[in-house]
């Protein structure tokens, strides 16, 4: 299990919204790049990074800073979401270096958009859930719908995406720890490899998730981290430390 540390791009800063809402956000850097300098110097083989600014507007916007990332780390795993709709966003940011595509409100709003670009962009697709009280919300989490997360994300068992990445928009950015059971829940209910986000605190998180990583058919094979250890409650050193032992 890989811990991949998140960096949000809001206004051109590094970020954390408490349950994704604007009004909840705290600014912890005005140098993406130089955060992600810091968590690959921690031993990070994986970055998660977010494009909010992209995920509010339906278009990328911090294109130029992500670039930057991707072209200083070439070696470095690089997921991205957040405004993520077209074929041509896309491409441009796999061009740019970047590995892997996370597709959000597009997934929930033309499921068959997921097929389509991993038929067209194999390997390099993503499918973010994000989940309140089991319902999926688009939309930067603005809008809560009626569809369940598993009953979604049964729907891409057969496309060939790389993995899913599931937040409890509940847990997100309050340090409360992470969603264990409805984690669980979702990697058992499909074969997709999860990366669990959203809670995250301590190391306690991080063996939690240790123990149960071998229990579930997909696997939960990654673990986001954010505010944790912006607020130095997790070590991430340690943490991949631990992972890798």
């Amino acid at each position: 299990m890989q811990v991949i540390p998140a960096i949000d791009f809001k206004d051109g800063k590094v970020v954390n919204l408490k349950q994704g809402r604007l009004d909840e956000s705290t600014v912890y850097s005005d140098d993406p790049v130089a955060m992600a300098d810091r968590w690959v110097d921690a031993g990070a083989e994986r970055l998660h990074l977010v494009d909010l600014d992209g995920a509010f507007e339906g278009v990328p916007v911090n294109h130029p800073a992500i670039a930057r990332i991707a072209n200083d780390h070439p070696h470095l795993t690089i997921q991205l979401g957040g405004g993520i709709r077209s074929p041509q966003v896309i491409e441009a940011y796999l061009e740019a270096g970047v590995d892997q595509l996370i597709i959000g409100t597009k997934a929930v709003e033309e499921p068959e958009f997921v097929g389509e670009m991993c038929h067209r962009f194999p390997d390099h697709i993503i499918v973010g859930l994000d989940g309140l009280h089991g319902m999926v919300a688009k939309n930067g989490w603005v809008d809560v719908t009626e569809v369940s997360v598993k009953s979604l994300a049964m729907l891409f068992e057969s496309d060939g995406i790389s993995a899913i990445v599931y937040t409890d928009i509940a847990k997100d950015g309050m340090m409360g720890g992470i969603s264990l059971r409805s984690t669980i829940d979702l990697a058992e209910s499909v074969s997709i490899p999860v990366i669990a986000s959203g809670g995250v605190t301590d190391m306690d998180d991080i063996d939690a998730l240790l123990d149960i990583e071998e229990k579930t058919s997909g696997g939960i094979t990654g673990v986001i981290t954010g505010r944790a250890i912006y607020e130095g409650t997790l070590d991430l050193a340690e943490a991949i430390a631990r992972c890798r032992a």
